[in-house]
Formats: structure tokens, C-alpha cells, sequence
């Protein structure tokens, strides 16, 4: 593979303030991911010192292998939902190294309302059961969680992908041979009863940690009887008489040592292979990204410099070089894993959505995971374009995308705009995993556009109509409030706060997030057994 020569002048004036703005926008997010994980409230942590309980950010300490790195998704999921302190929606959660094996960790807050669930802890936690599933991670849930957020139980329980989905999908994760271990750290009421009682081994701890379908409130309420939650679902009666409960542990240290015990005890999950290179650090500083990409999206680069500062030894095969340039394709390697990468630069034409399908198809074809890059306002349009079949075009490029069946990855890195977002692999089409940079913008399609679309159809309306064409103020009265909503929803932060990503990242840091991503993809197969494709319209 030839290495990408670069030709960004890292001492001009646009290089400095793209630099300037993006390292503003890394130390905001910094700034927002440490509030996530510290702040709570006095009578929290005092109400958790002492109980006796662990704090998250301990028991993670303890859990994880010495040394090895916690890939953490969704941590600012919820931000600024519901009191705007219900930080994480209320679940630590991520990939790491326990026992020497890729776990899927959950760790639930109870210093966030009791570690009560809200809706949004509801949707992370299917989206942490779904990336176990997909990824044949085992997975471990140190539970301490007063249940449902009654007063918004009717977003929480009936729906398909509501509460009872999650105990589906243990099920389900149960027939597939995925591990599921739990740790009993305190209250598990109701649906966090089911919860443990679901997975393979219970370590329920002494003191604060209690099983019951119903707690001592509501077995008053519907028996009169009155009775402690100790004795109604403590470890004692549910290791020794009810035989819920597997391990018997004094406190959180002795029971996340069980847990370790436990995971290094299960078997050696054989990872998928590939073609590995020796890894080795881009040619190129990852931090240099900062003053590649300007935050202003309007203000184009080239899709390769951002490679160059991500791939092993900043070495790219390119594919089609020559042939729609506005879609940048070829392989590399990242930490030594090979990959197929699609960057966008610019609009979609027919070309390079042509291009793209056929890109695809090979590394569908070849078992090499594909990684996206999106930086995309859609596909071009027009009479001509429509005449040159842009619509078959791009609807070749998104069954492609949808059909493949190697692990796919998706970074946005800028723009991602309507069916853009869908060719480029978006939530929708299943990436294993899909990261956001700060800077980046997500809609059907900008504030700016937008408002022109409803000026232009408004105008069209009073034409007909036999009207003047809006005032100057008529316009901004439409504008402005439609540029402020799409700027608000668009927004990296409010994207993430609602799970449509994985989370907000570092850009210099995405070389090792990746990395980790595609490890922890490959302990599952790299294609499942139904190989092929669609319908292509010709």
C-alpha cells in the first residue's frame, strides 16, 4: 500500500483556527463526560458511604483487568433529559477485558434516583444487549436499581422495544450460549428481580443486595404482612433456601472478585481471523485532525487527510482513484486489523454511489470489515441527475449497505444528511458500532435548507393563489425558528443524548476506539451464513 502524502500546511491561518475551534469543542466535551460520571448530589454519595456501597467508577476499577483499556458506550446518554441529573441514564456501560475475556459490562448507578429506570435507560440497555448479541460478548451487570420511574411507566413497560424486551433478549442471549453474570449490589425489585434471575450465575451480596418480585412496601399493601427486605430477598434465604442466588459475598470487593473468577472460568471464545499486519501509528499525529476539520461544515477537505491521521502507517490502497471522486474508497489497517473504508467528498453522484456498491460488494465478498467516514449532505439531484438514474443509483448503494454482512463501523465526522445518512450506514443499517465527532450534524437535512424548502413551497402556495410573494419579515418569522430547531435536534449532543450514536469521541482518539470496536466485533463470526444480495434495478 502506497502511504498518503499529505499537503496540509499545518502553519497557515485556516489550519490554526480549525485547530483552535475543535480543541475548544474537545475540552467542552471532556468538560461534559466528567460531569456525567461525577456529578450527583451530597445526599447520594453520602445515602451510598453508607450503605457500604462501591462507588460505579470503583467497581469498574476492580472489574476490568489491570492495565487494559474500558471502551464506554453512550456515556452521555439522557444529557439534559428528564432533571438534567440523570447522567448516563443512569447505567455505566462499555467493553472490557475481565478474566482475559471481551465482556459487555453494566453497571448500574444507584447514586442517580435510586438507580431507578427511565426510558432512556431502558433504550441503553437493549442497545448494550444488542451489541453483546451481535458481538458474542459475555456480559456482566453489577444491578442495583430500585426499578421502573413510576411516573413514567407507560414509556417504559408495554411497548415492543420496552422493558420486557430486555428479558426477551436474555432469553434469547441464554439460547445463543452468551454468559450472562450478574452481581446483586442492592435493591432489585419487580423487573430487576427477572433481570437476575435470567442470567447463568447470581452473586448476591450481603447487606444491601435483595431479590424480590415485590418489596416490603407493596407485600404490605397487598398482604399486610410486614417484613424487611433482608429477610424477604436477602442473600441468606436466596442462597440458602430459595437457591436463586449461586454465590454468597460479605460486600462489592468479594463478590466483583467472584465475578472475575467466574469470567476466567468460562471457555476461550475462538475470535474470527484475518488478515493481520504487524500494527503500527500513522505517519501522520492523530491530533493534527484538529486542524484539518473545521467545525464550520460548509468548508470542504479532503477525505484523505482524515485516513492518514487513522490508518497504520498512514498507508491506503485506493479503489477507482480516478472514478467518482466524490467518494473516496480503499483498504487499510488499524492496529493491525484490515479494513475496507468509504469517505465521503462531497455529494453523492451516480458515479461514486456506483462505485461504492461495487466496493462493498468486494470486502462483502473478501470478509474485511467496512468502516465509514460521513461527511454528507445526500445525493445530488436535479432533472439531469434524474435522467441519469441517481435514484436506482443510490438505491444500489443502500442495499449494499444493508445487505452486507461483514462488521460494520460508522464515524460521522462532519454532516449526515438525509438518505446520505442512510448510504453512508447509519443507525439504521446496523453499523456494530457508530461514533460522533463534536463537530458533528445529523438531520434530514440543514436548518438552512430547510427553511428555504418551506420558503419556496409557502411561496409556490401564494403564486397559485394569486398572492405577493412573502416579506422580508414573513421569511425570517419562518426561518428562524426552523434554523434554531435544526441547529438544537442536529446537534452532536442532543444526537447522542438520544443513543442515534455510541457516543461523542475524541477525534484523536479514534484510531484506538476503532481499533477496540473491531476487536471485540471479531468474537463473533466475520459473515453470517446468508451471503448475497437484493435485486440491483439496472
Amino acid at each position: 500500500m502506497d502511504v498518503i502524502e499529505t499537503r496540509v500546511d499545518v502553519g497557515s491561518k485556516e489550519y490554526t483556527k480549525n485547530y483552535e475551534e475543535m480543541t475548544a469543542l474537545v475540552e467542552d466535551l471532556n468538560k461534559e463526560l466528567d460531569r456525567a460520571m461525577h456529578e450527583r448530589s451530597e445526599k447520594a454519595l453520602h445515602r451510598q458511604e453508607e450503605s457500604g456501597k462501591l462507588p460505579c467508577e470503583k467497581k469498574l476499577e476492580l472489574l476490568l483487568d489491570r492495565n487494559t483499556p474500558f471502551l464506554e458506550i453512550a456515556p452521555l446518554a439522557a444529557k439534559e433529559m428528564y432533571d438534567t441529573k440523570i447522567h448516563k441514564a443512569g447505567l455505566v456501560t462499555g467493553i472490557g477485558m475481565v478474566g482475559g475475556k471481551e465482556c459487555f459490562i453494566s453497571i448500574s448507578d444507584a447514586t442517580i434516583k435510586g438507580g431507578a429506570v427511565y426510558p432512556m435507560g431502558v433504550k441503553k440497555t437493549l442497545r448494550g444487549q444488542t451489541i453483546a448479541m451481535e458481538n458474542r460478548l459475555p456480559v456482566i451487570n453489577l444491578m442495583d436499581s430500585s426499578g421502573a420511574f413510576l411516573p413514567m411507566q407507560s414509556e417504559i413497560f408495554p411497548d415492543l422495544d420496552d422493558g420486557g424486551r430486555v428479558f426477551r433478549n436474555q432469553a434469547m442471549m441464554s439460547k445463543m450460549g452468551i454468559p450472562q453474570i450478574v452481581g446483586v449490589m442492592g435493591l432489585c425489585t419487580a423487573g430487576g428481580a427477572y433481570g437476575v434471575a435470567m442470567c447463568d450465575d447470581i452473586v448476591h451480596v450481603k447487606g444491601h443486595g435483595a431479590i424480590f418480585l415485590g418489596g416490603p412496601p407493596l407485600v404490605k399493601a397487598a398482604t399486610g404482612e410486614e417484613v424487611t427486605a433482608n429477610d424477604l430477598g436477602g442473600p441468606e434465604m436466596h442462597c440458602r433456601d430459595s437457591g436463586v442466588s449461586d454465590y454468597y459475598a460479605e460486600d462489592d470487593a468479594e463478590a466483583i472478585r467472584i465475578i472475575r473468577n467466574i469470567a476466567k472460568n468460562l471457555p476461550q471464545n475462538e475470535k474470527s481471523r484475518l488478515t493481520m499486519t504487524p500494527p503500527e501509528p500513522p505517519l501522520y499525529d492523530p491530533k493534527e485532525l484538529y486542524g484539518i476539520v473545521s467545525p464550520d461544515l460548509s468548508k470542504p477537505y479532503d477525505a484523505r487527510e482524515v485516513i492518514a491521521r487513522i490508518v497504520d502507517g498512514s498507508r491506503f490502497l485506493e479503489f477507482k482513484e480516478m472514478f467518482g471522486p466524490t467518494m473516496v474508497t480503499g483498504w487499510a489497517n488499524i492496529h493491525g486489523y484490515p479494513v475496507g473504508i468509504l469517505a465521503n467528498n462531497g455529494i453523492l453522484f451516480s458515479d461514486s454511489a456506483q462505485k461504492a456498491t461495487q466496493f462493498i460488494q468486494l470486502c462483502d465478498k473478501r470478509k474485511i470489515p467496512l468502516l465509514f467516514l460521513q461527511n454528507i449532505n445526500g445525493f445530488i439531484v436535479g432533472k439531469e441527475y434524474e435522467r441519469g438514474g441517481i435514484t436506482k443509483d443510490g438505491h444500489k448503494m443502500v442495499n449494499a449497505v444493508s445487505t452486507a454482512t461483514v462488521p460494520k463501523f460508522t464515524l460521522i465526522v462532519g454532516a449526515s444528511f438525509g438518505a446520505g445518512n442512510y448510504a453512508m450506514c447509519g443507525r439504521a443499517y446496523s453499523p456494530r458500532f457508530l461514533w460522533s465527532w463534536p463537530n458533528s450534524q445529523i438531520g434530514v437535512m440543514g436548518g438552512a435548507q430547510a427553511a428555504d424548502v418551506l420558503i419556496t413551497i409557502t411561496n409556490d402556495q401564494r403564486k397559485r393563489m394569486g398572492q405577493d410573494p412573502m416579506t422580508e419579515e414573513e421569511v425570517n418569522f419562518i426561518k428562524e425558528p426552523v434554523m434554531a430547531n435544526a441547529l438544537k435536534e442536529g446537534n452532536a449532543y442532543y444526537a447522542t443524548s438520544q443513543l442515534w450514536d455510541d457516543g461523542i469521541i475524541d477525534p484523536a482518539k479514534t484510531r484506538d476506539v476503532l481499533g477496540l470496536g473491531i476487536s471485540a466485533a471479531l468474537n463473533a463470526p466475520i459473515r453470517d451464513d446468508v451471503y448475497g444480495y437484493g435485486v440491483f434495478r439496472m
